[in-house]
């Protein structure tokens, strides 16, 4: 028998309401799609999987679900980002959710296997974990990871009729499968949306990462140098509200467009090996694998701070600080003083992951009110083209991106400009000329 739920401490749950409740009010297009999934109930029989930070605005997402006809089994898409007393109201609620702050990797997919044990219609995932690992179940590939799920996830795979995924990394690594004919069912990349790119990546993650390195140094950004590598949606965010906070920024990117683009915008482009001499903060934003390793480490001042933002912890190359270090302290939650043999001190926040999931409470409820109600629009999408899609990696839809955007819009109480008729047809027409 499955487990009903694995959490810290389902006392927290009066909590975690209280959290939960805050975040509801902050999130009107969810609240405008749970009065709709209550009528039409979209989901009605159907089992979803997800695979997300447990956070109070998750909760408001996997409630919608429910009220939608699903039945939601949850788990953490990060070891770190757990919100207990979240989690322990979902528990009390009735949830099958899986995590809790400070998992091991041990702990982590056994979370994963416990959620995609119920056998789940539809996946929505943060990162690809719950994905590749039950298509690595599928192809009986055996590494460490997949040792630690159920066996008898073999043939859960047959059931899923499409999946969401919500990171930029996720998306790369679906799409790697796909190009290798690897991919079994159809996902749709909810990260790409135009709504989310916009404004989840730049606005979220560029508040939030600020919030979680102020709360666990309460370092002063003004006058500091702040390094972003990484110039993409993520990454121009933090870099613009670390400039409105009177940093000097510097960013670090590998793509002539992008670091022209950062140039342009009035940034210090250079190499990270330049940067890594006067940086103060540096937070990587990439996606990718050792963007700040030992010769970078052995450059810095003494006293930098290192944060990612990424959702892997794999930018920051934690094996080679360590190689570095002659010593290694825990001085308060979430931070670590590595200290060098030359006797320099640099601190790692969050164990090198998600900042500011770890030292925050991730991005804004009102943010994740768009990004989620894309996810649950994306799987009414799936459920309404059961059969007719094919084991790609989708776009969101236009209709669906443009259709939340107008309901955060309305629920704002912006109005928009109307054409006319004669503009309507002007922007249709080819023959009017100079």
């Amino acid at each position: 028998m499955v487990e009903k739920y694995l959490v810290k401490d389902v006392s927290l749950a009066d909590q975690g309401f209280k959290k939960v409740v805050l975040a509801e009010a902050a999130m009107p297009v969810l609240g405008l799609l749970k009065k709709r999934y209550e009528r039409e109930r979209p989901f009605e029989g159907l089992k979803v999987s997800a695979c997300l930070h447990i956070t109070k605005a998750t909760a408001v997402l996997v409630r919608v679900l429910r009220d939608g006809g699903a039945e939601v089994a949850l788990c953490a898409s990060n070891p770190l980002s757990t919100q207990d007393d979240v989690a322990a109201f979902l528990a009390k609620e009735g949830f099958s959710v899986y995590g809790f702050r400070g998992m091991t990797t041990k702990d982590y997919y056994k979370a994963i296997g416990l959620a995609l044990s119920h056998k789940p219609d539809l996946t929505v995932d943060d990162g690809a974990d719950l994905v590749v690992s039950l298509h690595k179940v599928a192809m009986a590939i055996e590494d460490e990871y997949t040792g630690m799920l159920p066996p008898d996830l073999r043939h859960g795979i047959d059931k899923v009729m499409g999946g969401t995924e919500e990171t930029t990394s996720g998306v790369n690594r679906l799409k790697a499968m796909e190009r290798q004919n690897l991919l079994r069912y159809p996902v749709i990349a909810v990260n790409d949306a135009s709504s989310k790119s916009l404004f989840d990546n730049p606005l979220g993650t560029g508040q939030s990462a600020l919030d979680g390195i102020m709360r666990a140094m309460n370092v002063l950004f003004a006058g500091k140098n702040v390094v972003v590598c990484g110039f993409g949606r993520v990454g121009s965010g933090i870099a613009e509200r670390a400039r409105g906070m009177g940093a000097r920024v510097m960013v670090v990117e590998p793509q002539p467009i992008k670091a022209l683009q950062a140039h342009m915008a009035g940034f210090t482009v250079a190499s990270m090996e330049k940067a890594a001499e006067v940086g103060d903060i540096f937070i990587t934003a990439t996606g990718n694998i050792d963007v700040i390793r030992g010769e970078h480490f052995r450059r810095m001042k003494d006293g930098a701070i290192l944060a990612n933002a990424g959702h892997m912890d794999v930018e920051i190359n934690k094996e080679d600080l360590r190689r570095e270090a002659v010593s290694v302290e825990r001085i308060k939650e979430n931070v670590d003083l590595y200290r060098l043999r030359d006797g320099r001190r640099i601190f790692l926040l969050a164990e090198g992951r998600l900042v500011n999931l770890v030292c925050a409470e991730g991005h804004p409820s009102e943010v994740m009110d768009l990004s989620f109600a894309l996810q649950a629009e994306a799987l009414r999408y799936l459920v309404e083209n059961r059969g007719r899609l094919e084991n790609k990696v989708y776009e969101v839809p236009h209709e669906i991106d443009s259709g939340v955007a107008m309901m955060k819009l309305e629920a704002l109480g912006v109005a928009l400009e109307k054409l006319t008729d004669k503009q309507q047809s002007y922007i249709r027409s080819w023959q009017a000329g100079t």
